[in-house]
């Protein structure tokens, strides 16, 4: 049977989903003051300001670090998770968002012109450096707020 107490009192665990949240909701704060819109969507989107999977994987390492020394190796391996989850978010996805907009613009010429309906490509997939950075500083920076 799952411990539920014991899940919700792992630290590292509670701060990591916090800053996941957190840059979420700034996601969605961001939004309303530029746009003037309301968008739940936000909550759950990838990709924008700030990352929110530099966020949850910098919050993890960063709790490890200070809760397990960070010559442990709790802390080596949540570093190698994170540069692999940042490197992918800041690289990998990102260059898939700009490859999905360019076949949307071939869609919209080729087929909308011709009357078909076709779904667009989620384009918004990864992040910018900046975006990067400051879920990574985020995280970090809840990690070592809760830990004080």
């Amino acid at each position: 049977m799952i411990d539920f107490s014991a899940i919700l009192s792992n630290k590292s665990l509670v701060i990591s989903v916090v800053a996941w949240f957190s840059a979420q909701v700034l996601k969605l704060l961001i939004c309303i003051v530029q746009n003037k819109k309301f968008d739940w969507g936000l909550l759950i989107a990838t990709g924008g300001f700030p990352s929110s999977h530099s966020a949850i994987v910098s919050a993890l390492a960063t709790s490890l670090g200070i809760n397990f020394g960070f010559d442990s190796g709790l802390f080596a391996v949540s570093v190698v998770l994170a540069s692999v989850v940042i490197t992918d978010a800041r690289g990998i996805r990102q260059a898939a968002g700009k490859q999905a907009k360019i076949l949307n613009k071939i869609i919209e010429d080729l087929y909308q012109k011709k009357g078909l309906q076709v779904e667009r490509l989620k384009e918004l997939l990864g992040h910018t450096s900046l975006e990067v950075f400051s879920g990574a500083l985020l995280g970090i920076l809840i990690a070592v707020l809760f830990n004080i």
